[in-house]
């Protein structure tokens, strides 16, 4: 069995609505990583976005966005190593991206990470024992509650020890950019 697991999280597309495509220095990128996961956090809005997502790995987590009318789940809960993830798309808090109301949902879910979007803003935030990732919308589309404007998406690396690593990446200046890491030991 593996002792190393990569995931790609992304979310808010909004391909065909508010964007015509994926960035393409991302879907260069993305073509030449093997991920072992992939989470997509909603609002895909469409079929081809959804075969796309699905042809990144075996595993794939994708939950439904308030502008999603696919027939997708409201929240998913998967395991790696031990530890919980859930996903979900965030539409579910007020204000978007609340962190103590998040930190209320991962706690009913029994999840230590929680993977939400809706913000179109990427965070990476620890509370209370649970690790809030948010990539922020994958095609830096404006959201309902603004957003970055900027093209960003996670990758994630949990080890059997429980070790998990966070890289955010954005685009900026048609490069993409490692703008933050973040490691976390669960115990």
């Amino acid at each position: 069995m593996e002792s190393v697991v990569y995931g790609l999280i992304v979310g808010d597309s909004h391909i065909h609505e508010r964007a015509d495509e994926l960035p393409p220095k991302f879907v260069e990128y993305f073509r030449n990583r093997r991920y072992d996961f992939v989470v997509h956090t909603g609002d895909l809005i469409d079929y081809d976005v959804l075969d796309y997502v699905k042809s990144l790995a075996n595993r794939t987590y994708i939950v439904q966005g308030n502008m999603d009318y696919l027939d997708l789940p409201e929240q998913e809960i998967f395991e790696v190593f031990g530890i919980t993830i859930g996903v979900i798309h965030g539409d579910q808090v007020r204000p978007r991206g609340n962190i103590a109301a998040l930190t209320r949902i991962a706690r009913n879910l029994g999840v230590l990470i929680l993977i939400s979007g809706h913000t179109h803003t990427p965070f990476i935030v620890f509370d209370s024992g649970v690790l809030h990732i948010n990539p922020g919308s994958v095609t830096g589309v404006w959201g309902g509650g603004g957003g970055s404007m900027t093209p960003s998406y996670i990758e994630i690396k949990i080890e059997k020890s429980k070790n998990v690593n966070i890289i955010l990446y954005q685009l900026k200046d048609d490069e993409i950019m490692m703008v933050r890491e973040e490691g976390i030991l669960f115990a």
